[in-house]
């Protein structure tokens, strides 16, 4: 049973300025491993705004409820190349009580904006 779902969009240039203009917003928005890539280098801005998407969305299937930390989701990609989330803390409290059992997510970034959709299933 699908108990919600989110989508949302980020200009990735706006994105990348207000990284670029707000010291320590990456770190608050993102786990180390969302800032890098597999082999170490740091991950280009389409591919942040679009985990920067992701977090909203996910917060829109819960409801949007306050409270919620972005750390406390993380968006990796399987080694099969699928987008994925993981849940802790604040989230997973609120996921819990809604009865989300499995996520559901897609990323995506062309031209200048970056997409996220997230479907949370009970």
């Amino acid at each position: 049973m699908i108990i919600g779902v989110g989508i949302d969009v980020a200009e990735i240039e706006r994105f990348g300025a207000a990284l670029e203009r707000t010291p320590g917003m990456a770190d608050r928005l993102f786990l180390e491993s969302e800032l890098l890539l597999p082999g170490g280098e740091r991950r280009g801005i389409a591919s942040l705004a679009a985990r920067f998407a992701a977090k909203e969305a996910l917060a829109k299937a819960l409801g949007a409820p306050a409270g919620l930390r972005w750390t406390d989701a993380e968006v990796y990609v399987e080694e099969s190349g699928q987008p994925r989330v993981r849940v802790k803390g604040t989230v997973a409290e609120r996921a819990s009580a809604l009865g989300v059992r499995s996520w559901h997510v897609s990323l995506s970034h062309d031209a200048g904006v970056a997409s996220a959709v997230v479907v949370a299933e009970g």
